[in-house]
């Protein structure tokens, strides 16, 4: 196996890491497989583009213009064969921006059947995808996309508009989206939101919202992307037929679906940004990782997802290669049922002051607060953060970002650190009245990360040895998520993430409007989010985001980082790897595949 000079050095120069991703396949599903093709001609090289805007530094002023980028145009080679990769969990395929879940909305990212409006490249820099450019305006109250002309829609249902644009953003604030309800503002149909011409979308936003975090909810993939529809196949058919059939403009287009087993997609002939090198793209839905490795060691699958203490199983594989991003996905620990009241939101069903570590006080002086806060430094406290790294991940991640992705906003916390001390932890515990521990239910969030599952059992043997009663469920995230949005579940979970461009693009999931919710909601936290999400000027909000993070920290609230990951997928013999083709806004799946070539 050759595990040398495949990943690019300009990102992947510190991995000697193989920690297994994402989709994996299984053995015998009823569409059937074309013989090998003979390997097809490589893609010219993307054509260089202009510079895309980057994150805002603390430093810099609020930019006035964020330029471009489409990619390559079509390299007129014909697709062969049949791509094939497993997954843990897909489940139905109903895809559509008004009614779009999870886990769709990972698996879709991948594909990707659809496209946004924008997406992050390997230098994790946001540039075009469906809109050819944009730009904002001074006081950051109206955006300008400029699209790219002849992008067609699956099914023959014409070429892409701005009247598609806007009705399929507005489509996405109806859904269960993780960011539906800052959608439904941003787009909310009002005076100055309107299409001057098919190529050219205006969007007056109502509120200023920071660029880095309104680009997040406009690119592909993630899962809090968003992908432009065909409003005319909605419009003959409806929502429920187009769901099936979903109308897009990726790159593949769905043949065949079967819930439970598989997604089958065709490539799209002459694409408008880049013709898929396969001809058929399989999606097998494998939950068995047994299964999915014996895929792989036979040759049914091209690629899969893979606990780190299988990766011998994967040097075992002749031709086997490893594609790697350093730092890819975060694994938080999520505290659940800190739902305090709020002036104009209904009570939340989950929030139980009975429960140790939810305080009957919203006052963060209170007795109770103190109490509850300190049970939840407790559970973060009796985790050996550096031994999860050392064991489940075999080395190839990091603790040191201990609060959120902030990725190099470490220094808003002003050096806190979460020290591992389990005996503290105990006697915090007992403290705050419970001598005898209490029960609590550990729940791993099944997305795709790599050992989500086995890192979230270590943990539940960390609060089992400092005399916890910890119910460890393990269970689709199919099952879990609807009780996370409608915030009835009262435990914690071990929830995977993707790298924030600034902390403010993470606020979404505290605040009270949208529908996912990450276990919290507080008055003081709400109205400071807000605040930082609007707050354009960059020293201004990230001295916002400085206070947040340090409340966020101080009074042990929910996601927290306990170490990040470094992605490394399996490449099959039959494949080239495609590391320079990464879409790096989410890496908790496996995306690119239509740069994907057959190996030569």
């Amino acid at each position: 196996m050759n595990l040398n000079g495949v990943l690019p050095w300009r990102i992947f120069g510190t991995l000697c890491a193989l920690v297994a991703l994402l989709l994996v396949a299984a053995c015998g599903t009823s569409s059937p497989e074309p013989e090998a093709a003979a390997p097809a001609a490589k893609a010219e090289a993307p054509k260089a583009a202009a510079p895309a805007a980057k994150a805002e530094a603390p430093k810099s002023a609020a930019p006035t213009a964020v330029p471009q980028v489409a990619a390559e145009l079509p390299t007129g080679h014909v697709p062969e064969g049949r791509l094939r990769v497993g997954l843990k969990e897909m489940g139905p395929f109903i895809l559509h921006p008004s009614t779009l879940g999870n886990p769709q909305i990972f698996v879709q990212g991948t594909a990707p059947i659809g496209e946004g409006l924008l997406m992050q490249n390997m230098d994790r820099e946001v540039i075009g995808l469906l809109a050819e450019s944009w730009s904002i305006s001074d006081d950051f109250l109206t955006w300008t996309f400029k699209l790219n002309k002849g992008v067609q829609f699956h099914g023959g249902y014409g070429e892409m508009t701005a009247e598609d644009v806007i009705w399929s953003m507005q489509q996405w604030g109806l859904s269960k989206h993780p960011r539906a309800g800052q959608l439904a503002k941003f787009w909310e149909p009002r005076e100055g939101t309107h299409a001057p011409d098919p190529y050219t979308v205006v969007v007056h936003s109502g509120d200023a919202v920071v660029s880095d975090v309104a680009q997040r909810w406009h690119s592909t993939p993630g899962g809090a992307s968003t992908f432009i529809a065909s409003k005319k196949q909605t419009d003959e058919l409806g929502v429920d037929e187009a769901a099936v059939q979903m109308s897009a403009t990726g790159p593949w287009d769905l043949v065949d679906s079967r819930t439970g087993e598989f997604w089958l997609m065709e490539a799209v002939a002459d694409h408008w940004r880049q013709t898929p090198y396969f001809a058929e793209l399989e999606f097998k839905e494998i939950p068995e990782e047994s299964s999915r490795i014996a895929g792989f060691q036979t040759g049914q699958l091209d690629t899969f997802l893979m606990s780190f203490d299988n990766i011998p199983l994967l040097e075992q594989v002749e031709g086997a290669q490893t594609l790697g991003i350093p730092n890819a996905v975060g694994q938080n620990l999520r505290i659940y049922g800190n739902w305090y009241p709020m002036e104009g939101v209904e009570p939340r069903p989950g929030y139980d002051p009975e429960l140790p570590w939810v305080s009957g006080n919203a006052d963060v002086t209170s007795e109770e607060w103190i109490k509850a806060a300190d049970v939840r430094r407790a559970l973060v406290m009796a985790i050996d953060r550096q031994a999860l790294v050392d064991t489940v991940l075999g080395g190839h991640g990091n603790i040191a970002t201990p609060v959120h992705m902030y990725d190099n906003f470490e220094y808003l916390l002003e050096g806190r650190d979460w020290e591992y001390n389990p005996e503290k932890a105990k006697q915090l515990i007992a403290d705050a009245g419970f001598p005898d521990g209490f029960s609590i239910t550990l729940t791993p969030s099944i997305r795709g990360a790599p050992a989500e599952t086995e890192g979230c059992e270590v943990i539940a043997q960390f609060w089992d040895d400092i005399g916890l009663d910890v119910k460890f469920q393990n269970i689709p995230y199919g099952t879990l998520r609807p009780q996370l949005v409608a915030r009835t579940y009262q435990g914690a979970t071990c929830h995977a993430g993707s790298p924030l461009p600034t902390p403010a693009a993470g606020y979404g999931s505290y605040m009270s409007g949208n529908p996912f919710n990450r276990g919290m909601e507080h008055p003081w936290s709400e109205a400071k989010m807000l605040e930082a999400n609007a707050t354009i000027d960059p020293d201004k909000r990230h001295a916002i985001e400085a206070e947040i993070g340090k409340w966020l920290f101080d009074h042990a609230m929910t996601d927290i980082r306990y170490y990040t990951i470094d992605a490394v997928w399996p490449v099959g013999p039959r494949l080239e790897p495609w590391g320079e083709h990464v879409k790096t806004t989410d890496m908790r799946q496996i995306n690119g595949y239509e740069y994907i070539q057959h190996r030569k």
